[in-house]
């Protein structure tokens, strides 16, 4: 059997049991069984698979078919401009999380010193994408995870950003230094029982406490907003991702707290998805 052939029977494989990117998939696979880039399988595939690695593409074809996410499965995921490794441990990078990033990188001008604070930082994915293109700012990064924490810091290292990114296994309520310039954040925002309707490749394998956010879908929402109050100089910024259906509420609760709403981005299904505040007294 060649890659070509290989290719098929994976795609195949994972078509009967309704995975709609069963090519793709079957691409990511091969090519993470053979150390190869996906260019590079597809540019040979008259090449002959080993038994062995094929054994192994067939194991990993079968996790995938119980619809367990190809970014936990080989460990790795696109982000911004670059990859990242995650487990089950976090969450998995989102397109719509990108939002964040750019947004951030829109106001700091590229020789700025700014002091960054992102609450719940998973993989690490957002606060090193935007250290990396801001190379003289700092951060703190904070998640109630440790394991999450561990994959954080695993990630800085990779990407040779460790001195700049303090990592810390905290709850928000524990952090009582201030002033911060910027306050980043993906929350969790689905409503306690939501959890239940949401894709199977999410509920059953992305961690449940980066999801759920009580009854209302709010709690973490809120307590963001009214501890960095605290914790943002004036005129500081706070941006976070929100959740479907969230934006009237979330506005209310800002301009609550002493926020001026700059603008709320929508993502590419015009749901609106990131809100940028700055404090003002």
């Amino acid at each position: 059997m060649n890659y070509f052939e290989t290719l098929k029977f994976g795609s195949h494989k994972l078509k009967s049991n309704n995975i709609n990117t069963h090519m793709l998939d079957s691409e990511l696979l091969l090519s993470y069984v053979l150390k190869l880039s996906r260019e590079q399988v597809l540019v040979n595939l008259d090449r002959n698979m080993y038994k062995g690695k094929f054994n192994l593409f067939k194991k990993l074809l079968s996790r995938r078919e119980r619809k367990e996410p190809i970014a936990y499965i080989i460990n790795k995921k696109e982000f911004w401009k670059n990859n990242f490794y995650i487990n089950r441990n976090v969450l998995i990078p989102r397109p719509e999380t990108e939002i964040i990033v750019e947004e951030v990188l829109n106001i700091i001008k590229t020789n700025s010193s700014k002091n960054i604070l992102e609450i719940g930082t998973g993989s690490g994915c957002i606060i090193i994408s935007i250290l990396k293109e801001r190379v003289n700012c700092f951060a703190t990064a904070i998640d109630i995870s440790k394991k999450a924490i561990n994959i954080a810091k695993f990630n800085a290292k990779m990407h040779h950003l460790s001195n700049k990114i303090n990592l810390k296994n905290i709850d928000i309520d524990k952090i009582h230094y201030n002033k911060y310039d910027f306050i980043i954040s993906n929350p969790p925002y689905i409503k306690k029982f939501n959890i239940s309707r949401l894709d199977e490749s999410v509920k059953f394998f992305e961690p449940y406490i980066a999801l759920e956010a009580g009854i209302d879908g709010l709690r973490e929402i809120k307590k963001i907003i009214i501890k960095s109050n605290e914790l943002l100089k004036k005129n500081g910024k706070l941006i976070f991702e929100i959740g479907d259906n969230q934006v009237m509420v979330v506005k209310k609760i800002l301009n609550q707290n002493g926020y001026y709403i700059e603008k709320v981005i929508n993502d590419i299904s015009s749901i609106p998805r990131v809100i940028i505040s700055t404090k003002i007294n």
